[in-house]
């Protein structure tokens, strides 16, 4: 199955031009059973993309309409039965029409009228069909809807948008060299050499129920419902169990053992309701998938803002004694300085040296502090509480920061690896996902300098060097017998999930207790 797959896929993109998602999002849908809409102007080849995909089905009838808003059930169901209506039933003449089709295209599906919508919804979700007394099993493997636009506010047309699970936003082709040779090189009938079989369709869906799914899919999963449902996007239950089954047929039909997170990669064709939302879906989706959820920005900033409060704290004694020139109050905090310059901008100040008398505005007595501040070489003046907090802190970040590098050193080629053996991963997705892994690594090297500042604020040098924790951070080797160590990795401590594939992952559950 997987080698007749890809050699239709290929056939199909090197066809249909900028279309490589969207041509796999249409075969795993008809293997998972689902229905898949288009949304787009007209002229972007729908219709020939879902023949097309029809004709690889061995026996397979395809059924294509264009539906308005004056279209009635015997146009779709076909007509009544005059041999029927003879011996007093009401039943359809099916043959040829929808209820008969292994895939369907329904162009312009949101324009359907209420007289079709009832068992139009039974056929999408259920592949029954009433006709008559009689309840027909439907062959449709999918159905394709097309619509330039989204359904308006109707609760029909809502629960008829949400049987579609992929959804696919198609734009004209923006590459001169594709336009070039969909003109002038590409012959305009194509006909698919390659085909699959509907009984090898029906026994990889049974194939594909017991499939294990990876104990990180299932995190990243409940994760991503968590944040779509911070940004108020909501996916009904339905849509989610569906989702869970097309990730089984897409891992099956790709020889894979289990379902594994680069799979999750397809959640972003399948979770958004309006166009909008699709970018901050796929966002999400991909930092969930390439970094488990841990933010490497987040990390730099936690590690920036460490430094700042350090530095403050540092230099809030002042070096020498100041003395407001306007109303004669002194200071030795500098806090308490500037809580005094909020309240009184205009006030000046002098220093309280030995010969000095010279008056200064704000901005110039703060340059001239930090100067003495700089020439007295006085770096610690932390009390010990403070420093309890500050250590604390510091010892926290640089667990976390040697847990996450490890991690993502180690999992760049096993990422690579899972993403080769994904056949419906596009191009893009690929080339996004390694660069996403590349950027979080140098993020990560930002911090870890970010970390040796902070190293140098707080006096640790004569510690244990953190060059060295690092070191042996990088090769998955820690001294036991250095307490200190123990005490940062303690903080960090994982369970294995005993699961090769998602060893990127397995410390996810303890970071988000952590953070």
């Amino acid at each position: 199955m997987k080698e007749t797959l890809l050699e239709v896929k290929s056939e199909f993109t090197n066809y249909f031009k900028e279309r490589e998602a969207e041509i796999n999002g249409s075969l795993l849908a008809v293997l998972s059973g689902e229905n898949l809409l288009f949304l787009g102007p007209p002229g972007t080849a729908k219709t020939q993309l879902a023949r097309g995909i029809c004709q690889t089905i061995e026996g397979g009838n395809f059924f294509n309409y264009l539906l308005t808003s004056f279209s009635t059930p015997e146009e779709i169901f076909g007509p009544l039965s005059l041999k029927a209506l003879e011996a007093d039933e009401f039943r359809r003449n099916i043959n040829g029409c929808l209820p008969t089709a292994h895939v369907a295209l329904l162009d312009e599906i949101f324009k359907a009228s209420s007289a079709i919508l009832n068992s139009l919804l039974t056929i999408l979700n259920e592949r029954k069909y009433h006709n008559g007394r009689e309840i027909a099993d439907v062959p449709l493997l999918s159905v394709f809807g097309a619509s330039n636009e989204l359904p308006e506010e109707d609760e029909s047309l809502e629960a008829l948008y949400d049987r579609f699970l992929f959804r696919y936003r198609l734009s004209y082709i923006q590459d001169d060299e594709n336009f070039k040779n969909l003109l002038f090189r590409e012959p305009d009938d194509f006909k698919p050499a390659a085909s699959i079989q509907v009984s090898e369709i029906e026994k990889l869906r049974k194939s594909s129920n017991s499939l294990p799914v990876d104990p990180d899919v299932e995190v990243i999963i409940t994760e991503l419902r968590k944040n779509l449902q911070l940004q108020e996007i909501e996916i009904s239950d339905r849509r989610w169990k569906r989702i869970v089954q097309v990730l089984k047929v897409a891992a099956c039909s790709s020889g894979c053992p289990a379902v594994d997170r680069t799979m999750i990669l397809l959640l972003q064709h399948m979770l958004w309701n309006l166009p909008e939302e699709r970018e901050t879906i796929r966002k999400t989706v991909f930092k969930l998938v390439v970094s488990g959820g841990v933010n490497t920005e987040k990390l730099r900033l936690d590690a920036e803002d460490l430094k700042t409060a350090l530095n403050i704290d540092l230099k809030n004694e002042l070096p020498v004694g100041v003395i407001c020139d306007s109303c004669g109050e002194e200071f030795q905090l500098r806090e308490k300085l500037e809580l005094h310059h909020t309240a009184c901008p205009n006030h000046s100040y002098k220093l309280k040296q030995e010969g000095n008398s010279r008056i200064h505005p704000y901005k110039n007595l703060v340059r001239e502090i930090d100067y003495l501040h700089e020439r007295s070489g006085k770096k610690n003046t932390l009390s010990q509480s403070q420093r309890e907090v500050f250590e604390k802190e510091f010892e926290t970040l640089v667990g976390i920061v040697n847990r996450v590098k490890q991690r993502l050193e180690e999992e760049k080629e096993l990422l690579r690896n899972l993403m080769d053996a994904n056949i419906w991963l596009s191009t893009p997705d690929r080339n996004e996902a390694l660069l996403l892994h590349d950027a979080g690594s140098t993020q990560l090297s930002g911090t870890e300098a970010l970390i040796g500042e902070i190293e140098t604020l707080l006096g640790l040098q004569h510690k244990k060097s953190r060059s060295e924790e690092f070191r042996a951070a990088k090769s998955g080797y820690t001294d036991p017998s250095d307490s200190h160590t123990s005490k940062i990795g303690a903080n960090v401590q994982v369970p294995d999930s005993g699961n090769s594939a998602g060893g990127f992952m397995k410390g996810i559950g303890s970071r988000f207790k952590l953070r």
